[in-house]
């Protein structure tokens, strides 16, 4: 909490404020930007902050204030589209904060003469869109199962441009592709099986089922055994796709529903996706314990504004109708209406329904939020007792809510890697895995690339990159006492005073015991401990081991492109670079290849020529 003198100054400074709309950027003693908000009227928002009682959230925020700035706007929507653009700069600590920034995908069909099924980013007006979905993996195990279930080619041939130009792959062979690049279906009924493709994405199976039992009874009654057996497969795949929930709502209805669950210190959103008159997917964005959740004292103002402005800020498709299983304050359900009208470029409303199917919907939704956050709370606390036991074992002097775990993976002299993971209270937190180039070894030696990894590692904790502007609470070694001892001794170098034990293992690669750079401390006793243990170390194994992998294979894959005649090293990069794979290079028309940067009409044709050998 502030003390008497810094309180005093910041109820003058906000009694000096504007009555105008703006938005406030709260600072803490060492000037980094801890909360951002935005009000119709300064003065009284952020004098409020230094006044009366709050929730534990709010209090936490405002007694770690020490300093404030504004910024004045003409109307409250100005100011509504600024602090979403400084919570994204900023990403203050006790906003409510989408950390994902990528926008949704979306499954496309696209409008070729023989249409593809394909994962994308953006709506253009170049194919039939489903979605968006709340992750990739999501769409590819859509994608997939409609490939498995109607035989929709699943390369990267483009027809009828490839028609009888290469053999049948596998999956045909299996039959499990309808063999378009053998000419063994006409247009017209690869166009049929799309359509199917498009019921199946709108949730209306029905019909491709009756389509496909029929199709099964008819095969095993000819003793066509194998295909038989085959479409069973494939509609006990249909099946599953179809357990989508079904809606009261009709088949074109189209909504988003938005629900909350307001523990304390542990608070969720959960979204559903509401396409066709189905939910099509969800998605659930977890509030940490110290993002602002709770509306203002004057109750003008919802936190959960700059959510849903963020939250459809990073969406392409926004439907006409957003329904909102909590009351918001109208002014800010008009101000999203509004900013959400003109990103859509059509009207779009919120409203929180009284009754009927979307009132059933709605608390559907919140049930399934509080499910979530109790989840989470179970999760934390069980993560937190770990972490106690393993300060208690490693006597260490705070709780390790910050662990980065270090390996050391080779094929010789090349290729030498290091690979940093890192442990944020008790969970992977993959956004801040790090891998480092070892150069210079003539000879591997672990010791030494082990040192120069944590050395180049510390010595940027000032670096704007988040993953190395936290210094760690542990340091855990994939080696023993000798690894321990060359890092000790480098921090003593650096005078820093960060534990930094060894994970060893036993004679079957598998973890052993924790140690320093003098005893051997056992956790076999604790077993929560040790799978903690286990499951970091295989995961920095892992990670290291795969960063070294995609190393050799790049300069594999560059080498053999610089076999082709006018390929060097940079074009051979630049066209790796470009298509992400050989396969992908392999399939590319002229046209596509020509447009990697320095390669010209000779090198296409060379190229092309070499596959084709």
């Amino acid at each position: 909490m502030q003390d008497e003198k810094t309180l005093k100054y910041l109820r003058e400074k906000a009694a000096l404020l504007p009555k105008s709309p703006g938005v406030y950027i709260m600072e803490n003693a060492d000037g980094k930007v801890i909360y951002v908000g935005k009000s119709r009227a300064l003065k009284n928002r952020v004098s409020q902050y230094f006044h009366g009682s709050h929730d534990a959230k709010t209090t936490r925020m405002a007694g770690n204030v020490r300093d404030f700035r504004y910024i004045t706007c003409d109307t409250e929507f100005e100011a509504l589209i600024l602090e979403n653009n400084l919570i994204k700069q900023y990403t203050p600590k006790y906003n409510i904060l989408l950390k994902d920034a990528k926008s949704y995908p979306y499954i496309k069909v696209t409008n070729e003469d023989y249409p593809r099924i394909v994962m994308t980013r953006r709506r253009t007006e170049d194919g039939t869109y489903f979605g968006p979905y709340s992750s990739t993996s999501t769409i590819n195990d859509i994608i997939k199962t409609i490939e498995r279930t109607l035989g929709v080619p699943s390369c990267k041939r483009r027809f009828p441009r490839d028609i009888g130009k290469s053999r049948p792959c596998v999956y045909k062979q299996l039959g499990r592709c309808c063999g378009v690049c053998a000419g063994d279906i006409s247009k017209e009924e690869y166009n049929a099986i799309i359509s199917c493709a498009k019921e199946m994405l709108k949730g209306n199976t029905s019909e491709v089922k009756k389509q496909l039992t029929e199709r099964m009874l008819s095969a095993a009654e000819e003793e066509r055994f194998e295909e038989a057996a085959r479409l069973r497969d494939s509609l006990t795949s249909l099946s599953k796709l179809g357990q989508n929930q079904k809606t009261d709502l009709g088949s074109d209805t189209e909504y988003d529903i938005i629900a909350l669950s307001t523990h304390e210190g542990c608070d969720c959103a959960a979204v559903l996706y509401i396409r066709n008159g189905t939910i099509s997917d969800s998605e659930h964005f977890m509030f940490g314990a110290d993002e602002i959740t709770g509306v203002s004292a004057d109750n003008e103002e919802s936190p959960f504004l700059s959510f849903i402005v963020n939250l459809y800020s990073l969406r392409e498709y926004i439907p006409r109708e957003i329904l909102l299983s909590f009351e918001m304050p109208e002014n800010d359900k008009l101000l999203a209406g509004e900013y959400l009208t003109r990103k859509a470029g059509r009207k779009v409303t919120l409203r929180t329904p009284q009754r009927g199917e979307t009132k059933r919907l709605c608390e559907m939704a919140e049930k399934d939020a509080i499910r979530h956050s109790e989840t989470r709370r179970k999760r934390e606390d069980s993560d937190e007792r770990v972490l106690m036991s393993l300060a208690s074992l490693l006597h260490l002097e705070v709780l390790p809510e910050r662990i980065e775990a270090y390996d050391i993976s080779n094929l010789g002299s090349e290729h030498i890697t290091a690979g940093m993971i890192v442990v944020e209270k008790g969970r992977f937190k993959k956004s801040h895995y790090r891998s480092f180039k070892i150069k210079g070894q003539e000879t591997p030696d672990d010791y030494s690339a082990m040192t120069e990894t944590i050395r180049r590692r510390l010595m940027n904790l000032e670096d704007k990159d988040e993953s190395f502007s936290t210094t760690p609470d542990l340091i855990l070694l994939d080696g023993g006492k000798g690894h321990v001892g060359v890092i000790r001794e480098l921090m003593n170098e650096l005078a820093m005073d960060i534990p930094v034990f060894g994970m060893v293992k036993d004679s079957h690669h598998k973890t052993r015991t924790i140690t320093d750079e003098h005893d051997e401390l056992s956790i076999a006793r604790e077993p929560e401990v040790f799978r903690f243990i286990y499951r970091i170390q295989e995961e920095v194994h892992r990670y290291t081991v795969g960063k070294m992998t995609n190393a050799k294979l790049k300069s594999l894959k560059t080498s053999s492109l610089e076999k082709i005649k006018g390929i060097g090293p940079a074009k051979a990069k630049a066209l790796l670079l470009h298509f992400e794979s050989l396969e992908a290079l392999k399939n590319a028309s002229k046209e596509d290849i020509m447009k990697v940067k320095g390669v010209n009409e000779a090198n296409a044709d060379e190229i092309i020529k070499h596959f084709n050998q």
